[in-house]
């Protein structure tokens, strides 16, 4: 039925025709030529006077003197050769129709008018209404654009093929000259109304304006077109994600008794046609399956093709700018928690590694997909070991200002209390002293003297006793907080440990899927 797959042999008719046509007119040409060189070669031979006939001396004349005409007088050559100009003609003409060639574009131009001479586009090209117009459909995915995950866009570059047989644009290629296909203005012709449901927006490429035509009457749409389709983008196993994006084609106002839709080339053809694909950027196609379905509204049964697009990231620039980066910048963390949870240098080395977390996500936001539906997994676990590092940096922070506090306490409060209890008592003594001195007796004075001595003393002990017990109690309170925190500290290291083995184990194995399709 179509004729454009396929190449058709057929005899030249009418190049033999015009061959034949040719030469029986060169025939008949060089037939004329002869049929006049004999008559003039007879006229030239006719007998004539030695003289020239004369009438009357004043010129020459027609009728000799001896009754008979003068062949060579001009009124004789002219009455004579009068019969021979048309043989003249037509052998001239003969000439010039052999040494000019024929102009085809004649045949071209009658056939394009005939064809379009009483063409109405506006109406289905079908003699019988009942009859559905079969429109067959082709796409060839020839490069990923862009992947916008943030605004859930697909634009790819599509070369898009639609043949459909139009009953009114059919003919006898042996009557003009054996053409057998002429391309047609879009315009002019009746076209079916085939759109894609994805489309979000369309990029305009320079508009094809001709489509072609053969004498079967079956039309060849073919075109480029840039694509910017909804899809629902999964950016969840960044950088092994795959993309599953369909494009959707069916008539806009026919209904399947009117239009229907069919495939151009077998499922499997389309499937695994990757040859016009561009391999050189971020995405590699991996099959273009298909599908044929009825699509059922109030309006009526509408066909539709679906073409499923299956597009896979090239993860090697993200494996060695993002992951391997990420791996080592965690275990810069994880050998952290080697160091002593008393160590100032501790909270320094953990500021520092914090830092440049924050600067390497920055940079990680700038190369990974923007997506509001799910987080990329390497940010979440990113971001889980981020949490572990703070955890662990707060938790240095408290043990160090904790222990300095007990050990200020433990210090300045004894140590007060015993110089202020020495000095007051010092006052005291000398108080009394200077008003028992002048009342009592030398005995009783020296008596009084030993008693004060022993009794600082004994307050000296009193204190130097607390000061020992309250160092005794914050020792204890120490040790009690420092094995809480190590408690603690242990199990964050655990917990980041699981949570760093989790990420390489699970990067791993989505490396390993990917690798498989």
């Amino acid at each position: 039925m179509m004729g454009f797959g396929n190449a058709v042999v057929r005899p030249k008719v009418g190049l033999l025709t015009v061959m034949c046509t040719d030469y029986q007119g060169v025939v008949q040409n060089r037939v004329v030529m002869w049929r006049w060189q004999q008559a003039a070669v007879q006229v030239l031979r006719a007998p004539t006077r030695a003289g020239l006939c004369r009438d009357g001396g004043a010129g020459l004349s027609a009728i000799p003197s001896n009754g008979q005409p003068c062949l060579l007088c001009p009124e004789t050559l002219a009455g004579v050769m009068a019969p021979l100009w048309p043989l003249i003609l037509v052998a001239a003409s003969g000439t010039l129709a052999i040494d000019t060639p024929r102009p085809r574009s004649s045949a071209l131009h009658h056939l394009t008018k005939q064809l379009l001479q009483k063409y109405h586009k506006d109406v289905r090209p079908v003699h019988d209404w009942t009859e559905a117009t079969m429109v067959y459909l082709d796409v060839c995915v020839r490069a990923v654009l862009d992947v916008d995950a943030q605004n859930q866009k697909l634009k790819t570059n599509v070369w898009y093929i639609e043949v459909w047989d139009d009953e009114f644009l059919s003919w006898n290629s042996s009557m003009f000259d054996d053409i057998s296909q002429i391309s047609l203005p879009l315009s002019a012709i009746w076209a079916p109304d085939i759109i894609i449901n994805e489309f979000v927006d369309l990029d305009r490429l320079p508009d094809l304006p001709y489509v072609y035509v053969n004498s079967s009457g079956t039309v060849k749409n073919s075109k480029s077109i840039q694509v910017v389709s909804a899809c629902s983008l999964e950016t969840y196993a960044f950088p092994f994600d795959i993309q599953n994006c369909s494009l959707t084609f069916n008539s806009i106002l026919h209904t399947v008794e009117d239009v229907d839709l069919a495939f151009l080339r077998s499922r499997e053809d389309v499937k695994h046609d990757k040859q016009a694909f561009s391999n050189d950027s971020e995405w590699e196609l991996l099959s273009v399956s298909s599908a044929y379905s009825t699509l059922r509204s109030s309006a009526g049964d509408f066909a539709q093709l679906q073409f499923h697009v299956v597009i896979r990231r090239r993860p090697l620039v993200y494996v060695v700018s993002l992951l391997i980066p990420s791996i080592f910048l965690m275990l810069v963390d994880l050998g952290s928690f080697y160091i002593p949870p008393t160590c100032r240098a501790r909270i320094v080395f953990k500021t520092s590694v914090l830092v440049g977390y924050t600067v390497f996500r920055v940079n990680m936001s700038d190369e990974m997909p923007q997506s509001t539906v799910r987080t990329p997994l390497i940010g979440i676990f990113f971001t889980v070991c981020m949490a572990f590092l703070v955890l662990s940096l707060s938790k240095s922070i408290l043990l160090i200002k904790f222990l300095h506090e007990e050990q200020h306490s433990g210090q300045e409060r004894p140590l007060l209390c015993l110089g202020g209890d020495s000095d007051a008592d010092g006052l005291i003594m000398d108080r009394r002293a200077h008003l028992d001195g002048v009342a009592e007796s030398p005995v009783s004075q020296e008596h009084q003297a030993h008693s004060r001595t022993l009794k600082e003393v004994l307050s000296q002990l009193q204190s130097i006793s607390k000061y020992f017990q309250a160092q005794d109690q914050a020792a204890q309170q120490e040790v009690g907080w420092l094995a809480l925190l190590e408690r603690i500290d242990r199990l964050l290291f655990q917990g980041y440990l699981v949570m760093l083995g989790l990420y390489a184990v699970t990067l791993c194995s989505l490396w390993a899927l990917w690798s498989r399709l």
